[in-house]
């Protein structure tokens, strides 16, 4: 459980800060949520839609005992975060 807690504070995180580069002016670097940024009325409304599902897969691979791929992806979400904060501290 606590893998799974984990992701999704990461998740949380990430959500905080790609919202604080976007007021910043900074462009999302991940082409599919770019483009679901467009067909949306608000960009937090398409990175909350993304972390939602990524959330729901996560519980998805938690229930399947995919633990492996669990780290992975938040050692993953873990350097996103950092670039996020790069891109604030550049910005």
């Amino acid at each position: 459980m606590t893998i799974l807690l984990v992701f999704v504070a990461l998740q949380f995180c990430d959500l905080a800060t790609t919202l604080v580069f976007l007021q910043h002016g900074v462009g999302e670097a991940n082409p599919l949520v770019a483009a679901l940024m467009r067909i949306c009325p608000h960009p937090a409304i398409a990175v909350v839609m993304v972390k939602a599902a990524g959330c729901a897969m996560a519980v998805y691979a938690w229930e399947s005992r995919r633990m492996r791929l669990l780290r992975l992806a938040s050692m993953f979400f873990a350097v996103c975060i950092g670039w996020n904060l790069l891109a604030i501290a550049a910005a």
